[in-house]
């Protein structure tokens, strides 16, 4: 991870030097800009927007209003993005979700590819295998093995259909061939309450989000969805080591309309990763079970195009729905 920290610092240098000189040319920023976040505050896209706010902002020499606009699975934040002037003054936030909502609605009056300019994907944020306290299930064999001996009865919580930890429950289930019953439910606070009571038997959730339960000894952490084990958590295993291929990185990151000029979008992926390859940043996120982005505009276009496609597939594969 520090090799990769390295190579985004010397990408975040040469970004800044090819930013600087169209900076001078064109003036911008002039004026506040504007980040919509599409969805409500204390989500793990709020949160990261705000840690990035102040610190963006300094870089810029602007401010950098924060305004929420939640509803239908992010996109109409993301269509008011798309709907903006094509200035550098309006950026929004993208995430997994809102990437997979055109596949899950009837009607979304943007396309995410044609419409939404990349810029930088911001962090990459992951999700944790947890049971409540109270369950016998002290390992990833115990709980798959439980589920066997009860087909379908196990229930997973989720905020929501289509959300990283409803994915990973289904890639998962499907991984370990058992049938789980997934239970949405509206958000990720009430998702994580209902794991911890134990109303739910299992679930997956971002680290930011559980980890409070942790502490308090409400809930038992079984294994991580990630690539690669947590700075956090280094003695919990991936799904993958465990012999499971699950892999899953929910990632949150910056785009603006379509159409805005090449040289306003350099400036902006260069202050963003001046800010994100900070340490300060960088330990925060650490704290959160997240870790750095940095990829800049060309290669953030790519990997929401391989990720339409794949987890297109799933829904489309697994019967998801619109809650």
């Amino acid at each position: 991870m520090r090799n990769a920290v390295k190579l985004i610092c010397a990408a975040a240098c040469a970004a800044i030097a090819l930013a600087a000189r169209p900076v001078e040319a064109s003036g911008y920023p002039d004026r506040p800009i504007k980040l919509i976040v599409p969805t409500v505050p204390g989500t793990v896209p709020d949160v990261l927007s705000r840690l990035i706010g102040d610190r963006l902002a300094s870089v810029l020499g602007q401010p950098l209003v924060i305004e929420n606009r939640p509803g239908a699975i992010g996109t109409i934040g993301l269509n008011a993005v798309a709907k903006a002037l094509p200035n550098g003054y309006t950026l929004g936030v993208l995430t997994v979700p809102y990437i997979i909502a055109p596949r899950l609605l009837a009607q979304v009056p943007y396309d995410t590819e044609r419409d939404l300019a990349p810029v930088t994907l911001v962090a990459w944020n992951y999700t944790l295998l947890a049971v409540p306290i109270a369950s016998p299930v002290r390992s990833v064999a115990d709980l798959v093995n439980l589920a066997k001996v009860k087909p379908g009865e196990l229930k997973f919580s989720s905020p929501g259909n289509a959300t990283p930890p409803h994915l990973a429950g289904e890639l998962f289930a499907r991984a370990a061939g058992i049938n789980l019953a997934h239970i949405p439910y509206k958000g990720a606070a009430a998702s994580t309450t209902a794991l911890a009571t134990g109303e739910v038997d299992m679930g997956f959730a971002s680290p930011g989000v559980i980890a409070q339960y942790v502490k308090a000894g409400k809930l038992r952490t079984l294994a991580t969805a990630a690539p690669r084990r947590l700075a956090a958590y280094p003695d919990l295993p991936t799904l993958r080591e465990l012999g499971y291929a699950v892999e899953i990185s929910d990632w949150q990151g910056i785009v603006v309309p379509a159409g805005t000029p090449k040289d306003v979008i350099a400036t902006l992926h260069a202050a963003i990763t001046k800010v994100i390859v900070a340490e300060d940043f960088r330990q925060r996120l650490d704290t959160l079970g997240m870790e750095v982005g940095g990829i800049g505009p060309a290669e953030y276009a790519a990997h929401i195009h391989n990720e339409i496609q794949r987890w297109g597939k799933l829904v489309r594969d697994a019967g998801i729905k619109a809650d």
